[in-house]
């Protein structure tokens, strides 16, 4: 049996080494009208992406902004395949720790809209998706809601967590082009906020002790 697979082994590689010497053969005996043809589309290609960056920078992307109600969280939407919010409550401190990331990616992938809206001003729309917890980031692709990223439990778990590991969380749900892997947090998570451990609030002010939770409607 080990020899069976030893040989299934050496015969898969020559199948593979075989398929690239092919591929590397073609292209070094591409004459001057393929290379002129690659070059071509390589340009057309190039242009079709400068022309859609400067589509998105109409529509907002490239920037964080905030947007004031629901009809403009709809219309707003509408106008993009991808489309990141970030609901948000001021007196939450962990909310401006997202605005700070999101701030950061909005300039990086401007495929991508990134937007944030106050709960407390739009209640119907945070039941009608069902938020629960500040901070959230809903991620909604072709005006479908695809995802949620709720509070920092995705993100290591930890206030201090690097922009990247939200890049990386965006990635996987494809909000944006990035394939990266996820990143390794150098400290153990904590939940504490300058050595102090936090109280959640549900939407109309009532508290909760607990040590680690994210602010609750």
């Amino acid at each position: 049996m080990e020899q069976i697979v030893h040989q299934q082994v050496i015969q898969a590689a020559q199948t593979v080494e075989g398929i690239v010497d092919k591929e590397l053969n073609r292209l070094e005996n591409l004459d001057q009208d393929d290379l002129q043809k690659i070059r071509q589309e390589r340009v057309k290609e190039m242009k079709k992406q400068a022309n859609r960056r400067e589509e998105w920078k109409v529509i907002g992307h490239g920037k964080y902004e905030e947007l004031k109600d629901e009809k403009e969280f709809f219309d707003e939407q509408k106008k993009s395949e991808r489309f990141i919010c970030h609901f948000y409550r001021e007196s939450t401190f962990r909310c401006k720790i997202v605005d700070k990331h999101l701030d950061i990616l909005s300039k990086k992938h401007i495929e991508s809209r990134f937007v944030k809206i106050d709960a407390e001003k739009c209640m119907w729309l945070a039941q009608k998706l069902k938020i629960k917890v500040i901070p959230t980031i809903a991620c909604i692709k072709d005006s479908k809601t695809k995802d949620f990223i709720v509070g920092f439990d995705d993100l290591g778990g930890t206030d201090d967590y690097p922009t990247e590991m939200l890049e990386w969380r965006l990635g996987i749900c494809d909000m944006i082009d990035h394939s990266g892997d996820k990143p390794v947090l150098k400290t153990k998570a904590s939940a504490k906020i300058f050595g102090f451990a936090g109280k959640s609030k549900n939407i109309r002010g009532n508290n909760e002790d607990s040590d680690d939770s994210d602010d609750d409607y």
